[in-house]
């Protein structure tokens, strides 16, 4: 692997942002650019901490890489409070669809809670269709850059909050006008899937497809109440899935593990795993394996036959993108192109589309992989 002047990287001659990806764990407060949200603030009087786009981007990093969830959320206060007008929505929705396809994805999902963003008088069907605007503009632009690319919209309720059912129904009802999901976001430990699960029924009823965080702050039991009670059909990040299996022996590459019952069911089920490397060792949701990439199971899951995907999470708190979370995942585990690949198919599989369309999607990797 190597870097070229221009921050590209190449591996077997390949460039990784290059490649198609598919990104499945995004959040939209997230992934803002630094310079849009020192404008946003400035239209809106709003103070932050720093004025100059790349010292404000710094900043983002280093609040974020405290070793705690808690401590990691509280940047996306500055976020969200650019983001509570239409021209705010649809300017950062825009840019977050143009800012990946420029890294090489052809299909997304941004996952962000529209009860967040009311505080000037939206409503949260006009927060949706804000976001659905700039979405549909940033694919125009894609499109006219020589980049297809499409997004869907994971409608997310916030898991500490009581408006699950509602966001839920908000969810369903913009169905085939952007959404292709919903999902539950927040502060995980206390607050399990458990306590919506009127929403969730309300989802299943209607055959709406559903993703949960858990397994990121919180071990096992989230993800069991993840399942069960949410009937996700992925993992919001899931990574602590690993708590559940125990190393008997492990010489050189050898490893024997044996399962506990629900990691046996998520692997064998082939249920999602949206892991985000760099993330992950920001919030401390790895601190059991270690604090270096190296350390992350990601490569445990790999290897073991989980259906792992790779994502940013927060592309502007984590200072990341697709390719960058690929490229750190190549140097600490030595994964070759045959291994992004194989990252990217199982993303597309998981992807909330009709099944041809995801068939289209892996036609697509495999001829840009070939190509």
């Amino acid at each position: 692997m190597s870097i070229d002047a221009n921050g590209d990287v190449t591996l077997q001659g390949v460039s990784l942002r290059s490649l198609p990806k598919v990104s499945l764990h995004d959040h939209l407060d997230g992934a803002l650019r630094p310079a849009t949200i020192i404008e946003l603030a400035d239209a809106i009087g709003l103070e932050v901490p720093e004025s100059d786009a790349k010292a404000l981007g710094s900043w983002f990093a280093k609040q974020s890489d405290s070793g705690s969830l808690v401590e990691y959320l509280k940047t996306f206060d500055l976020t969200t409070a650019v983001m509570q007008t239409q021209e705010g929505l649809t300017r950062v929705a825009r840019e977050f669809v143009q800012d990946l396809a420029a890294d090489g994805v052809i299909y997304g999902e941004v996952r962000w809670a529209p009860e967040q963003h009311l505080a000037r008088g939206l409503t949260l069907e006009q927060a949706v269709e804000a976001v659905q605007q700039g979405i549909e503009e940033g694919e125009d632009a894609a499109d006219r850059s020589g980049r297809s690319i499409r997004v869907g919209q994971l409608i997310t309720a916030m898991r500490h909050t009581d408006r699950a059912l509602e966001i839920a129904e908000l969810a369903v009802d913009f169905r085939g006008r952007g959404a292709v999901g919903f999902d539950i976001a927040g502060p995980e430990d206390g607050f399990p899937p458990s306590n919506h699960r009127k929403a969730f029924d309300f989802l299943a009823e209607n055959f709406f497809p559903v993703t949960v965080h858990a397994g990121e702050a919180a071990g096992p039991a989230s993800i069991r109440s993840a399942l069960l009670d949410g009937r996700a059909l992925r993992l919001g990040h899931g990574v602590r899935i690993a708590e559940d299996l125990e190393v008997i022996t492990q010489e050189g590459d050898e490893v024997q593990v044996q399962f506990g019952d629900l990691a046996r069911w998520v692997r064998d089920r082939e249920i999602p795993l949206e892991l985000s490397p760099s993330s992950n060792l920001q919030t401390g949701a790895i601190a059991a394996w270690g604090n270096t990439m190296v350390d992350h199971p990601f490569d445990l899951l790999y290897q073991l036959g989980f259906a792992v995907t790779v994502n940013v999470d927060n592309r502007t708190m984590s200072a990341t993108s697709l390719t960058r979370e690929l490229a750190l995942l190549v140097e600490a585990f030595e994964y070759d192109l045959d291994d992004l690949e194989t990252f990217q198919f199982n993303a597309a599989a998981a992807a909330f589309l009709p099944v041809e369309e995801r068939e289209e999607l892996v036609e697509m990797i495999a001829e840009g992989f070939d190509a």
